[in-house]
């Protein structure tokens, strides 16, 4: 799908191909979402240049993530959205190309920051002229976006949290959530890392002067702010594993408890029925009617004894 987007009568425009356009004058951006092979052509043989390849976008040397050259600035990025089930994040890498102030996008899904900057270019209308605007938009909706992500990853960590502070007995469940929150606080934290590297580039080109260099420099204090927090959230969650890594061990010193208990208890009258149990000629109480009945009060007795000194020691 091709959109292209053009300012005339002090408003931003659409049109679905620049075949549709009478001039190129006003161009200010041509979005590419997973685009056909004569869609890449036509944009291509118009303006010139090659874009990169899909092994291109992802590569995550800096060199790779940002290129810069006299007439044109190359810049790879990743969007994070979450899946449908929203337990997982989708990794959307976009390609941005600058050239003579025209911004060009390639990606290959359907992107909600890309939506919602679409939303502030209608309601811009006529202050929006450049393709260099148009990129600060992108990347201010972007870092919003993650910033909704963390805010949901922060609200999942705060009810797992109290769930743990509940639940007297350790479920295998619990190590699997906190792990499974864990990947997504790491993921969120790469995100917003690259996303840091990439802007640290723009800032230093020539390119981004005046009111696009401060909006830029906002947006990377607020990706500084994000990596904080994220990096909070990480603390947090390793705290939470902790915790519950000592509830595990707690139960199992109950179960060794118990087990231990059990053993001593009847080691005592274990010792009485060996004694009574070995084959002497003058054993005695060997031939007393109440013989049976005494060794097994004795039994009784030792038991109960050794239990009651581990209650009053308070070890039950």
């Amino acid at each position: 799908m091709l959109r292209v987007y053009y300012q005339r009568n002090n408003a931003v425009q659409k049109v679905q191909s620049l075949s549709q356009l009478e001039t190129l004058e006003g161009l200010i951006w041509i979005d590419l979402q997973n685009p056909t092979s004569d869609e890449i052509k036509d944009v291509e043989s118009h303006f010139e240049f090659k874009f990169q390849s899909r092994q291109e976008q992802l590569e995550i040397e800096s060199s790779s993530r940002y290129f810069e050259t006299d007439d044109e600035i190359i810049a790879n990025n990743n969007f994070l959205q979450l899946n449908k089930e929203g337990n997982q994040y989708i990794l959307n890498p976009v390609s941005f190309i600058l050239q003579d102030d025209v911004l060009f996008t390639y990606r290959d899904a359907n992107i909600i920051a890309f939506a919602e900057c679409v939303r502030k270019i209608k309601a811009a209308g006529k202050t929006l002229h450049s393709g260099k605007q148009i990129i600060a938009t992108l990347l201010e909706t972007a870092v919003d976006t993650d910033a909704d992500l963390q805010e949901n990853l922060a609200r999942q960590i705060s009810g797992l949290s109290k769930e743990i502070a509940f639940e007297k007995t350790p479920d295998e469940e619990i190590i699997l959530e906190i792990n499974r929150l864990l990947e997504l606080t790491l993921e969120l934290r790469q995100n917003a890392v690259d996303k840091q590297r990439v802007l640290s580039s723009i800032l230093k080109s020539k390119e981004f002067l005046g009111e696009d260099y401060e909006r830029l420099r906002i947006v990377i204090k607020d990706i500084n702010s994000l990596i904080e927090h994220t990096n909070f959230s990480f603390q947090r969650l390793e705290n939470m594993q902790t915790t519950f890594m000592g509830l595990v061990n707690i139960e199992q010193n109950k179960i060794i408890k118990i087990f231990t208990v059990a053993s001593v208890i009847f080691m005592p009258p274990t010792l009485i029925a060996s004694v009574y149990g070995m084959n002497f000629a003058h054993t005695p109480e060997f031939h007393w009617k109440w013989g049976f009945w005494f060794a097994v009060g004795l039994m009784l007795l030792s038991s109960g004894g050794t239990l009651l000194f581990f209650k009053r020691r308070r070890w039950l």
